[in-house]
Order: C-alpha cells, then sequence, then structure tokens
C-alpha cells in the first residue's frame, strides 16, 4: 500500500534537506583546519540561525543539526572541541556582575560610553565567556531568536555532545564557583552603595533600624558557606537561607522604593538617582540569578542550565541599551521636575469667574512689561556693538524683563503651556486610583482641559491688547519727545517677520515653544535641586545671616527663596535662549530666531507707528494673522513636549491619549463656551 505524503510533508523535507547541506557546507569547511577555525566555525554557525531567523516570532528549527551530529561523529566530535575550547573553564562572573548595569553616577557619561560601544564594542579579554560571547552573539537581536529555539531540541543537543550540568558533581566546578562568586560580588557592592550618605539620607527613618542591606551582607556570606562546605551544588527551594536571601531582597527593593517615593518632599539629584538605579539594577540581577543555585528535581538539571545559558547571552547582548538607560534611568528626576511644573501649573488654571478676570488682569501686567521690552529692544538694536554683544543685550532685556513679569505676579501666556501639561498629566495620575470609574476620570481631565484652554485664552487676550497699545503709545511719545521715528528704518523688516507664508515664522515661533518648554524644565530641575540639598532650610538656620537680618527677616528671605528662585532662574535662561538665538544663527549662517506672540503684537504696533501709517493693509492682515499662527505654534510646541514628558514621568500608557481626546472632543461639542469663558457659578 502506497503512504499519501502532503504537499506540507513534501516542503518541510525539501526545507531540511537544504538546511543539512548548508549545515555540511560549514562543518566540512572548518573542520579541515581543526583548532585554527574553532571562531570561525562558531561564529558562521551563530550566522546561519540567525540569518533563518527572518520572523521573530517563528520556531528556530535546530532539529536537523541534531540528525546531522547523530549521522556524522566527525561533526559531533569537532562541535564538541569546539564548544570545549570556547567555553569550558572561561570565567562569567563579570557578566552577572557587570555587564547592564551602570558604572558610574554620572547618567551623561553613562549614555556617552553606551554609545561609544555600540559603535566601538568594547573587548574583553579573550580568555573570558564575555569575549566568546562579542564574537558570535553581537546582535542585540540576538536573544529574541535564540527564544526561539526549542528547549527540547537544545535539550537532545547537549545530549548528544555528552554535556552534564553544572549541578552535577563529575563536571567541573569552575562554572558553580563563578555563579556564587557573582553573587558575593553583587552582594558587597550592593551594600557599600546603599549605605552611602546620600542614599540613607533619601530614607531617614530606617537610620534606628538594622538596614536590610546589611542582612543581605549577612545571609548571603552564610548562604555561600553553606554551598561551598556542603557535597552537592545547589539547595531545594524551600531552603531557610534561600528563602531569606528573597525576603531580604524584597526588604532592600522596598528601602529603594521608599528612597524614589521620599523623592517628592526631599528632592532627588541625578547623581543620587543614578545611585538607587544602580542598586536597583544589581538587587535584580541577583534576583534572576539566584534561583540557578536551587533545584527541586534533577530533571530540571537540563532546562534551567539552558535557561541559564541563555540568560547569560541576554544579559551580554543587552548591555549596551541606551534607549533602556534613559527610559529607566530618568523617571524619578523627570517626575519631580515635572511635579514641580506641575504645582506651578496650577496656580495659571482659572476655575471661577473671579479668577479669570484676575488672570486678565495678571495678563495686562505681562502685556504692558513686554510692550516696553519691545522698545528697548528696538534702541538696543541700534547699538554699534557686534553680534555677540547685541546678544548679550538682547539677552539682558528679555530676562530683566521676564523676571520682572515674575516677581510682579504678572503672566506671560506662553509660559503657561509647560507649566499646564504637567497640572493635566497630573490629574489623570490622581485619579488612577479612585473609585469614580474610568469614563469618570476621562471626563474629569476634559473638564480640567476646559479650564486650561479658557486660562490660556485669556491670557493671550491680556498680552495682546495690552502689548500693542504700550507700544505704539511709548513709540509715539519717543517721537514727540525726541522728533525721532525709532521705526522708520526697520517697519518693513517687524512686518515681513511676521508672515507666516513669506518668513519662516512658524519654525522660528517652534523655536521658541522649545525654549518655553526648557525653562520650565530647568525651573523643576533647580527646585528639585534646592530640596534635595535642603537650600532652603540652611538659609533659614544661617548662623550669619540670622545675626545681620535677625530671624523674621532671615526667615522671610528663606520663603522668598524657596517660593521663587526657580522661577528667578528660569527666567533668565528663557531671557537668554530668546536674546542669543539670532545671533547665534548669524554666526553659524543658520536662519534660526524666535518668535513670540506677545512681542508680535508689540512689533506689529511699532511697524504701523515706523511706516508713518502708510503700511499696506495686505502687509499689516498678515502680520495679523501671523500673529495668531505664531501664539499657536508657541503654544502647542512647548505644551507637546512637557505634556509627553509628564506622561512619561508618570508611566501613563500613550494608548489612553485617544480616551482623553475623545473625552475632550465629546464636552467641547457639549458646551464650546466653556473653553474659552468661566461658568456663570462656581
Amino acid at each position: 500500500m502506497i503512504k499519501s505524503v502532503s504537499i506540507e510533508e513534501i516542503k518541510m523535507n525539501f526545507i531540511d534537506s537544504k538546511n543539512s547541506l548548508e549545515l555540511h557546507t560549514i562543518f566540512e569547511k572548518h573542520i579541515l583546519n581543526g583548532a585554527e577555525s574553532y571562531f570561525d566555525f562558531a561564529i558562521a554557525l551563530g550566522n546561519y540561525y540567525r540569518q533563518d531567523s527572518k520572523n521573530w516570532e517563528e520556531e528556530i528549527n535546530i532539529h536537523t543539526l541534531n540528525l546531522l551530529l547523530k549521522e556524522n561523529d566527525n561533526y559531533k566530535r569537532f562541535l564538541k572541541e569546539v564548544l570545549d575550547k570556547l567555553i569550558s573553564e572561561k570565567d562569567f562572573d563579570q557578566i552577572i556582575s557587570d555587564s547592564g548595569i551602570i558604572n558610574y553616577s554620572d547618567f551623561f557619561y553613562e549614555v556617552r560610553k553606551r554609545i561609544i560601544e555600540k559603535i566601538l564594542p568594547y573587548q574583553p579579554a579573550p580568555d573570558t565567556l564575555e569575549f566568546v560571547l562579542n564574537q558570535i552573539f553581537y546582535s542585540a537581536k540576538d536573544p529574541k531568536w535564540i527564544n526561539q529555539i526549542p528547549k527540547k531540541q537544545l535539550y537532545e543537543l547537549l545530549q548528544l555532545l555528552g554535556y552534564k550540568t553544572f549541578y552535577d558533581t563529575e563536571t567541573s566546578n569552575h562554572p558553580f564557583y563563578e555563579l556564587i562568586y557573582a553573587v558575593e560580588v553583587l552582594t558587597q557592592r550592593v551594600t557599600g552603595r546603599a549605605m552611602e550618605p546620600d542614599i540613607c539620607k533619601m530614607v531617614p527613618n530606617s537610620r534606628n533600624f538594622d538596614s536590610p542591606f546589611i542582612g543581605l551582607q549577612r545571609e548571603t556570606t552564610l548562604f555561600i558557606n553553606q554551598l561551598r562546605e556542603q557535597d552537592i551544588r545547589y539547595v531545594r527551594s524551600d531552603d531557610l537561607n534561600y528563602k531569606q536571601l528573597f525576603v531580604l531582597l524584597n526588604q532592600c527593593e522596598k528601602y529603594i522604593d521608599t528612597a524614589y517615593s521620599n523623592a517628592n518632599k526631599l528632592g532627588i539629584s541625578i547623581k543620587v538617582n543614578q545611585s538607587l538605579f544602580k542598586v536597583r539594577q544589581q538587587l535584580q540581577r541577583i534576583k534572576k540569578v539566584l534561583p540557578y543555585l536551587a533545584l527541586d528535581n534533577k530533571n530540571e538539571a537540563y532546562e534551567k542550565n539552558i535557561d541559564f545559558i541563555i540568560l547569560l547571552i541576554t544579559i551580554n547582548c543587552n548591555k549596551t541599551d541606551v534607549s533602556k538607560l534613559i527610559r529607566e534611568s530618568t523617571q524619578s528626576v523627570a517626575y519631580e521636575i515635572t511635579q514641580h511644573k506641575a504645582n506651578t501649573g496650577e496656580h495659571y488654571i482659572t476655575s471661577t469667574k473671579k479668577e479669570y478676570i484676575n488672570m486678565l488682569w495678571s495678563a495686562c501686567g505681562g502685556g504692558l512689561i513686554v510692550g516696553i521690552m519691545c522698545i528697548i529692544k528696538l534702541l538696543l538694536g541700534n547699538v554699534e556693538t557686534s553680534e555677540f554683544g547685541h546678544a548679550f543685550l538682547y539677552s539682558m532685556n528679555y530676562s530683566i524683563g521676564f523676571i520682572a513679569i515674575y516677581l510682579l505676579g504678572g503672566t506671560l501666556a506662553t509660559k503657561q503651556p509647560s507649566m499646564t501639561a504637567s497640572a493635566l498629566a497630573s490629574s489623570l495620575e490622581r485619579n488612577v486610583n479612585t473609585n469614580e470609574g474610568i469614563a469618570h476620570r476621562y471626563w474629569s481631565f476634559a473638564t480640567f482641559v476646559s479650564q486650561v484652554s479658557r486660562s490660556q485664552f485669556i491670557a493671550f487676550i491680556g498680552n495682546i491688547f495690552v502689548a500693542f497699545p504700550i507700544a505704539l503709545f511709548l513709540i509715539w511719545g519717543i517721537d514727540k519727545l525726541l522728533t525721532i521715528n525709532i521705526a522708520a528704518s526697520k517697519w518693513q523688516h517687524l512686518l515681513h517677520d511676521l508672515d507666516p507664508i513669506d518668513s519662516p515664522a512658524i519654525f522660528h515661533a517652534s523655536i521658541a515653544g522649545i525654549f518655553l518648554f526648557l525653562s520650565g524644565i530647568i525651573a523643576g530641575n533647580v527646585a528639585n535641586r534646592d530640596k534635595f540639598n535642603a537650600v532652603y532650610y540652611r538659609i533659614q538656620q544661617h548662623p550669619l545671616l540670622k545675626k545681620i537680618l535677625g530671624k523674621d527677616k532671615t526667615n522671610k528671605f528663606a520663603e522668598w527663596y524657596k517660593d521663587k528662585w526657580a522661577g528667578v532662574i528660569s527666567n533668565f535662561w528663557f531671557g537668554v535662549f530668546m536674546g542669543s538665538t539670532g545671533s547665534i544663527g548669524l554666526f553659524l549662517g543658520l536662519d534660526i530666531d524666535i518668535r513670540h506672540i506677545t512681542f508680535a503684537s508689540g512689533n506689529i504696533a511699532l511697524g504701523i507707528f515706523g511706516s508713518d501709517n502708510h503700511a499696506p493693509t495686505e502687509m499689516i492682515t498678515w502680520a495679523i494673522i501671523g500673529m495668531i499662527v505664531i501664539g499657536f505654534f508657541n503654544f502647542i510646541v512647548s505644551f507637546t513636549l512637557s505634556f509627553y514628558l509628564a506622561m512619561k514621568a508618570r508611566k501613563i500608557e500613550y494608548t489612553e491619549i485617544s480616551h482623553m481626546f475623545r473625552a475632550v472632543w465629546t464636552l467641547f461639542k457639549i458646551n464650546p463656551k466653556q473653553f474659552f469663558f468661566p461658568p456663570k457659578s462656581s
């Protein structure tokens, strides 16, 4: 009777034949050269399966390799020689204790180091397993296809080659000692780092208690001594010393979590953040490798051995992952910076009619100062100095003006988005664990957006409708007093630069939006740094200040510093960014500059007066349209960057954005007026 064969079976037989031929070629090419080609053979075999893994989701089959080894003793003997030469007795403790774990507290150095190592990989000594893995598994994607190889086939391969696990007492004890040495090193390092003063400072309540890290060090020493003294190379998972280690590891992780959570009231520096991050990485690494020292069933020995090998490859392949480093190590600092912005941003949000009117008056104050700044900048443009001289003068004009607006309680409309974006993200975070339900959570967010929108709207109105007449009045006053029209030679330039079609106004407005975002980051960073260094408390208790000013005035100065200093520094640097960009652009030969909506309104006034009221209507119309467009891009760029950072810092999923916008759009359709004007009653 003829057995029927399916098309799928024919296809599989064809693929197996093709694979067998290719593997046969690889073996034959290298087997003749003997020991000289061991490394080349291992690399060729790795490349063969890497190329075969087009789809990371598909299973990577080594069945053909196993069949070939069964049929050909020479191939089997050669592969075992290769593995014995390249892997046996090789040190790998540094892969566990060092690879992928940050080396320094300097974040930027660590990022730079990883980028360099991606381009020019670090090569350890040839007698280490890390060197071997660097040569064979050099791609960050290698762990993906290796994990697609069925464990059953890997188990069959190890048995074919006659390998035993490192749990067997008949085999070399080198892997076993490398593993326990790596655990010992990690424990020593993590304890030393965690007991540093700056980290202990983050958990002040634990000073009167025994540190879990000291307990971890004691228990690890006991556990490792137990392993070294007993005849077998593992313990059962119910071993008391083994279980106690995990209890202490969990306590240590809780300690680190407490340190991070205390950052809100104590502040946190980038250096301390990096130290905490390193301790967390080391604790996680210990928790990953400890289970390989426990074995309940000898039948699981091969599987655990295979998993351990894959773990070493994975750790080594991911050691230069830059995006993961940035994502994980900056989260806490980003949270503290955006939390400061959220707290500040809540002052820029109006919910009642009274607050709305107060915002209008505050914005009018900001517009008044901007109108004066427009005149001063026009006058500074006539000063004979170098471009960098103009950059300095413009920067000081902007900085002093912005600081004056801030200290006098005025509002600059475009300073709001970077602050209110963080407050919006914070509002989502506050509702995460409430019983309101998901729908109500997004509806609350939409209501908050409407409050932000109308606050931004009235701030724009206050800025624009005051900056314009103030600038116009001042240039008219100068003309009357000195009989000089200071904008006569520049009016075309002032109006043309606002044209959204014939000038790069949109690009320049976007640059200003980026600077607005950065100024918010600076404010959050300064506030966070001062909080961590207890600057407020140190000023308050300064013996010399108390002697000179008295206790009450010293306390008032400390309060002023706490409330205002971050904003002063932020506005100073925002002014420097705004004032120096054009000059830097000229120096570099790049068309970069800034455009800001409030200054645009003042410049329109100056342009109209400078033309002696003869500016073409079309030109003025386009300048007004440009002013509105500039305001939009000032807002949207600053808001988007700040909202992105705030969501990232709070680990809010980006999939939630669609739900947010849907809720906002629904509320807008129901009551669009709410987005521009306050409700009649609170």
